[in-house]
């Protein structure tokens, strides 16, 4: 047997598909330091606020566990198309919107197809494209940011899902309502472009790609948002998705039958009914990074930088003495844990959530004391 020829089958065990087995598994924001201590997590995008005031006060009620949720969250769709001016029908429900995305692959690609996400994009996107067996197609990103003419160059007759953050995540990166509409008009009507949009609440007051009118209009563009981010109920996993009849009842047909709880269905409305926490989040995240941003700018002479944000988070490059691994540290040593993507191609970056007023200000301390500037 040469080195290269293929290793048998052999019939003592089942053997996991090949394009299961190419898939590295979601490595989550850490926690804890190396030597065990628990960090002050800022790795995983969750609000530094907490939870909707009146969120938490119906989880504190006492549910009826015994009994299975609805599967339909019939009162949370409602409660949804009424918030953002969407007939419930054309709403789906998910365990947290990573479960839509995935359904998404499942429900439109498969062996033989492709689906093509840009650069630094999500890292779910990869996993559910191996997982439905789809070939990954990766477009060259435009510094950190979406390249539109790169996707579509990167479409083939075997494309049949896009994927397109916006927020992007890990970069932050933000396309413009022209950029989307262009992508979408450069796709043909067989191709899915599913806009993720779990940190569009961030976006400033009148900001918007499109996305929620494309998903109304088009037969081929679902969106899909969480309430993981701004609203603070990460625990739950509560995601929703929108579009066509025909996107929407693919995705119901391969969806878990009670995939959100009572609970989160429960919190997912309240949630929804409290405007003022949501503006509150917003307000606070705009002025904490613009603050660390302006730190992060001050060291340009030591090598950092920031990629524009339009999310709860900023990617901090560190192209000069100072390396992301040791930033990495010295923030463990401080007790923050943030996160650093080097399996994502970026290990020379951290992505940092934007935390507490007092939070940001030790990030800052420390970033400055790294690069040996008054603290």
């Amino acid at each position: 047997m040469t080195d290269d020829a293929p290793v048998p089958h052999s019939a003592d065990r089942p053997h996991v598909k090949p394009w299961i087995a190419d898939i590295h598994a979601y490595v989550p924001g850490r926690a804890r330091g190396v030597d065990g201590r628990e960090l002050v997590k800022l790795s995983a995008n969750e609000n530094p606020l907490g939870t909707s005031p009146r969120a938490l006060a119906v989880l504190a009620e006492a549910g009826t566990p015994e009994r299975y949720p609805d599967p339909d969250a019939l009162a949370l769709r409602e409660a949804i198309g009424k918030a953002h001016g969407l007939d419930p029908a054309r709403i789906v429900c998910g365990t947290g919107s990573d479960e839509l995305l995935n359904l998404a692959a499942q429900a439109f690609a498969g062996p033989g197809d492709n689906i093509v996400h840009v650069r630094y994009g999500f890292s779910v996107y990869d996993i559910a494209t191996r997982r439905c067996g789809a070939q990954v197609v990766v477009a060259p990103d435009a510094d950190y940011g979406t390249d539109v003419d790169a996707l579509l160059a990167c479409v083939n007759a075997d494309t049949r899902v896009v994927f397109l953050a916006n927020p992007n995540n890990p970069t932050g990166t933000w396309l413009p309502r022209a950029e989307v509409e262009r992508l979408h008009a450069g796709l043909r009507p067989d191709i899915l472009l599913v806009l993720d949009q779990a940190y569009a609440e961030y976006l400033p007051d009148g900001e918007d790609d499109g996305g929620m009118a494309l998903a109304a209009g088009a037969g081929n563009v679902l969106v899909t948002r969480t309430f993981s981010k701004i609203h603070g109920l990460a625990g739950e996993r509560i995601g929703w998705a929108t579009g066509a009849p025909h996107l929407v009842d693919a995705l119901n047909r391969i969806r878990g039958p009670f995939n959100v709880t009572a609970s989160g269905q429960r919190a997912g409305i309240a949630a929804l009914g409290d405007r003022d926490f949501v503006a509150r989040s917003r307000d606070h995240n705009a002025a904490e990074r613009t603050r660390f941003v302006n730190v992060i700018e001050s060291l340009g002479n030591h090598g950092l930088r920031a990629v524009p944000s339009e999310a709860n988070f900023v990617l901090v490059l560190f192209e000069g003495e100072v390396t992301a691994d040791a930033a990495l540290a010295a923030l463990a040593r401080d007790g923050y844990a943030v996160r650093h993507l080097p399996g994502q191609g970026l290990p020379h970056a951290l992505r940092i959530t934007i935390g507490t007023t007092a939070q940001m200000a030790d990030i800052a301390a420390t970033l400055r004391r790294l690069c040996g500037e008054a603290g």
